[in-house]
C-alpha cells in the first residue's frame, strides 16, 4: 500500500479515467516533463491527485497566487485527509522591499508586517518534510525564495525524551540558542516560560502547549495541554522541538561570518575609493559596522538576510536553499519529489521573471553603497536553478503556453468533463454601426435582455477599467441591473459583487480580466467580449480561450466575439474551442449524455474564500465602543486571536478586515501612528 489514500466518493469521469492512465505510464516510462491540458470545468485537480495517489512521494503544488493556493490546499485537504497537506506562502501581510531611487535620491526602507499564523504554516510544511513521507506542500511562487539549509534546521532541533538527563537550566539554553523567546505572559509560537519546577514551551509549528515536569535534574513527565483551556491531549514519552527560525547557524559559523563580511567589506570599501565615490563607500561603512555591532551583541539585525551567503556559507553567486531544499533527494542529490505547477501558463512566466526583478533592486542599492555585493545572493531562484532542483513536473492548464508544450515529452487532453458540459458556440458580430446593425454595444443590449429574460446571467469585458465603468453605467441607464469588477475594486467587495450577481442582484457584470480564480458562475450563458480584435494581452488566443470557458458551465452558454477583423488570436481560439465542442459533442452523442447545466449553491463562491468564522466576525465589523473605552487592551487582544484564527483557517479576506480593527484599535490607543509615507527617506 502507498503512502497517500485519496478519501473521495468521486470516480473518475469524461476524460479523467484516461488521462490518469496515460500521465501514469508517462511517469512510469520516466517522462520528467508532462502537461495536463484540462479544459475549464474537467477536474484538473481531481485527477492530478490520483497521479499522487499513484506516483506515491512527496508532492509540491504551485499556484501563481496565495488565493489559488489556499484554495487548492483546501482541495487537497479534502482528498487526502489522512496525509500531511501544507500550505507554504510568504508570511507578510505588508511588504515593501528596501530600495533606493537615484533620481531623486530616495532611500526606502524595508518594512514588513509578518503574520505569525503563516509563518507557523511554513515551520509546519518544512518540518513536515523532514519528518514524514505522505506530504503534500502548496504553495505560492515564494518557494523559490531563500529559506535556510535544512541540514542545520534539522541537525539543531531537540529531541526531549521522559527520563533524559538534561537540566531545566540547560534546556532553557538551547531553547534560546534556536531562537525561542522567553516569556511570563500567555504563550505563543516560538515561546517558552519557566515557573519552579516545570518548563511549558510552544512550538513554532503547532499551537499546542509541551509542558515539561522536572525531578532530581532530569525530565520526569512531558504533559500536551491546550493552549486555551488548558485541557489535556497527551502525554508523549518523546518530543521534538524544531527552531523558531529558518535561518540557524551555530557560533562558529557565525564568526566565520563575522569574519568574512568584514573582509568583504574592506574589498568593497577599496572599490568604492578607486572609483571616487567616497559617499557611496562612508554610508556603506555605517551600514556594515552597526549590522555587525548588532550581530555580535544580539545576534540579529534588521537586514541580516542580506548577509545569508555568508551564514550558509556558500560560494558568491552560488543558489540559496529554498524550500525546494527541504524536498528528499536521492543518494546521488537527484530531486525525489513531484511537482505539479497550477495554471502553468501564468505560473512559469511568474517563477521566470522573479530573479530578474530582485536583481535589479539590489544592483542600485549595491552600487550606491547601501549594500554589500553579497547582498544579490539573497535571492530567488533563476529559473534554470528551479528546474535543476526539481524532479518530474506535471503542468496542468487550460491553455498551455509554448514552453510547456516545447518541454513536454507528452500532452493529455482532458476535454470531455464529467458532466457532460460542451464548450459554448462563438459568434463573430462587427463592431462598427452600419446600416440596419447600430453597433456593438446596441447588439450586446438585445442579446443580453434575451438572456435575462430566461433568467441567466451575463458577463461583458471591455479593454479598460473606464469603459468597464462607463458601460456600467450606460446600462443602468437602460434600466438594466448591472455592477462593474476590476482590480481597483478590493477582494471582499469583489465577493459580494460576485455573490449579488448569481443571486440575481444584478444581470450583467461587466469587467476587463474576468479570468480570476473563483468566477465559477454556472447562470451565465453569455459572455460578450467587447473590442476582440483589438490585439493584445487581454484579447490574446489564451485570454480568448480562457473568457469563452466561463461559458462551459451553463448548457446554453454562448460567446459573441465584436470585431471589424479576424485576428490570429480569434482565429486560433475559435479554431481550438469549435474542435473541443466536437469532440465532446460526438462522446455526448455516443453514449447518449444530455448535458445539464451545473447547479450549485449561490454561496459556493464566497465559501471558497469565506468561512463559518468570517460571516460571525462580519457581525462585529464596528468596534464595539464600550469595550474599546473601559478596556481597550482587552480588545485588542480579541481582535488579534480572532485575525490569528482566520488566517488558520486560510481565510484572508477576514483576517484582512480583522487586521484593520486592529490598526485603528492601535492608534486609539497611541501604539502606533497613521500610516501616512513611512520608510522613505533622503539618503544623504
Amino acid at each position: 500500500m502507498g503512502a497517500f489514500k485519496l478519501a473521495t466518493n468521486l470516480t473518475p469521469a469524461g476524460d479523467q479515467p484516461k488521462a490518469i492512465e496515460a500521465l501514469n505510464r508517462g511517469f512510469a516510462k520516466g517522462m520528467n516533463r508532462q502537461t495536463l491540458l484540462g479544459v475549464t470545468g474537467s477536474g484538473k485537480t481531481f485527477t492530478a491527485a490520483n497521479i499522487i495517489t499513484t506516483y506515491d512521494k512527496p508532492t509540491l503544488v504551485i499556484a501563481h497566487n496565495k488565493t489559488l493556493a489556499a484554495q487548492l490546499a483546501q482541495e487537497y485537504r479534502e482528498f487526502f485527509p489522512h496525509n500531511a497537506v501544507h500550505y507554504f506562502v510568504s508570511y507578510y501581510d505588508y511588504y515593501q522591499p528596501e530600495a533606493y531611487i537615484p533620481s531623486s535620491d530616495t532611500y526606502i526602507e524595508k518594512e514588513a508586517m509578518i503574520n505569525t499564523e503563516i509563518e507557523r504554516l511554513r515551520h509546519a510544511s518544512t518540518q513536515a518534510l523532514l519528518t514524514r513521507k505522505d506530504v503534500i506542500i502548496v504553495a505560492s511562487v515564494s518557494c523559490i525564495y531563500g529559506l535556510g539549509s535544512p541540514a542545520n534546521y534539522e541537525k539543531v532541533n531537540l529531541k526531549l525524551t521522559v527520563g533524559m538527563d538534561l537540566s531545566r537550566s540547560e534546556l532553557l539554553r538551547k531553547l534560546i540558542d534556536i531562537h525561542f523567546e522567553r516569556t511570563t505572559a500567555d504563550l505563543n509560537h516560538g515561546q517558552f516560560r519557566a515557573v519552579g519546577n516545570t518548563l511549558e514551551v510552544m512550538p513554532v509549528n503547532d499551537k499546542t502547549i509541551f509542558r515539561l515536569e522536572y525531578e532530581g535534574g532530569k525530565v520526569s513527565a512531558i504533559i500536551e495541554l491546550d493552549p486555551v483551556t488548558r485541557g489535556l491531549r497527551g502525554t508523549p514519552q518523546t518530543i521534538f522541538i524544531f527552531p523558531a527560525k529558518h535561518f540557524i547557524s551555530n557560533d562558529e559559523d557565525s564568526e566565520r561570518a563575522m569574519k568574512t563580511i568584514q573582509a568583504e567589506l574592506e574589498g568593497r570599501l577599496k572599490e568604492l575609493d578607486k572609483a571616487g565615490k567616497m559617499l557611496e563607500a562612508e554610508r556603506l561603512k555605517r551600514r556594515v559596522k552597526y549590522d555587525l555591532a548588532m550581530i555580535r551583541e544580539i545576534g540579529y539585525t534588521n537586514g541580516i538576510e542580506n548577509y545569508s551567503r555568508h551564514f550558509s556559507g556558500k560560494m558568491p553567486g552560488e543558489p540559496p536553499d529554498t524550500l525546494l531544499s527541504y524536498f528528499p533527494h536521492k543518494p546521488d542529490g537527484t530531486p525525489d519529489f513531484l511537482t505539479v505547477i497550477d495554471e502553468s501558463h501564468v505560473t512559469v512566466p511568474q517563477l521566470n521573471g522573479m530573479f530578474a526583478g530582485d536583481a535589479s533592486r539590489k544592483s542600485t542599492l549595491i552600487e550606491h553603497g547601501f549594500r554589500l555585493p553579497s547582498a544579490k545572493d539573497n535571492r530567488p531562484l533563476k529559473f534554470d536553478e528551479f528546474i535543476q532542483r526539481v524532479g518530474p513536473i506535471l503542468f496542468t492548464s487550460a491553455t498551455p503556453s509554448d514552453y510547456e508544450r516545447t518541454e513536454s515529452q507528452q500532452i493529455v487532453e482532458q476535454v470531455i468533463r464529467p458532466t457532460g458540459l460542451i464548450d459554448p458556440i462563438v459568434d463573430i458580430r462587427p463592431i462598427i454601426e452600419k446600416g440596419d446593425y447600430k453597433g456593438q454595444i446596441a447588439d450586446f443590449i438585445s442579446e443580453a435582455q434575451k438572456t435575462i429574460k430566461i433568467g441567466d446571467r451575463v458577463l461583458a469585458t471591455t479593454l479598460t477599467k473606464k469603459m468597464a465603468e462607463d458601460l456600467s453605467e450606460f446600462l443602468k441607464e437602460k434600466g438594466i441591473k448591472t455592477a462593474y469588477l476590476h482590480s481597483d475594486i478590493k477582494t471582499i467587495d469583489r465577493i459580494n459583487i460576485i455573490t449579488d450577481f448569481r443571486r440575481g442582484k444584478y444581470d450583467i457584470l461587466v469587467g476587463v480580466n474576468l479570468l480570476r480564480e473563483g468566477l465559477d458562475m454556472p447562470e451565465v450563458s453569455l459572455i460578450g467580449i467587447l473590442d476582440a480584435d483589438k490585439e493584445g494581452f487581454l484579447r490574446s488566443e489564451t485570454a480568448l480561450i480562457q473568457t469563452i470557458g466561463r461559458a462551459a458551465r451553463n448548457s446554453a452558454g454562448r460567446v459573441i466575439l465584436y470585431a471589424d477583423h479576424m485576428t490570429n488570436s480569434m482565429t486560433n481560439a475559435i479554431r481550438e474551442t469549435d474542435r473541443r465542442r466536437s469532440i465532446q459533442v460526438a462522446y455526448n452523442t455516443e453514449h447518449g449524455i444530455t448535458p445539464t447545466t451545473i447547479r450549485k449553491m449561490i454561496h459556493d463562491i464566497t465559501d471558497q474564500l469565506r468561512t463559518e468564522h468570517e460571516k460571525a466576525v462580519n457581525e462585529m465589523v464596528k468596534i464595539d465602543e464600550e469595550l474599546a473605552r473601559n478596556n481597550p487592551k482587552q480588545l485588542l487582544k480579541l481582535k488579534e486571536d480572532q485575525m490569528e484564527e482566520a488566517v488558520k483557517a486560510l481565510d484572508f479576506e477576514s483576517a484582512a478586515l480583522i487586521r484593520d480593527e486592529v490598526f485603528k484599535l492601535q492608534e486609539m490607543m497611541g501604539l502606533v501612528k497613521g500610516k501616512g509615507k513611512k520608510g522613505a527617506k533622503k539618503a544623504k
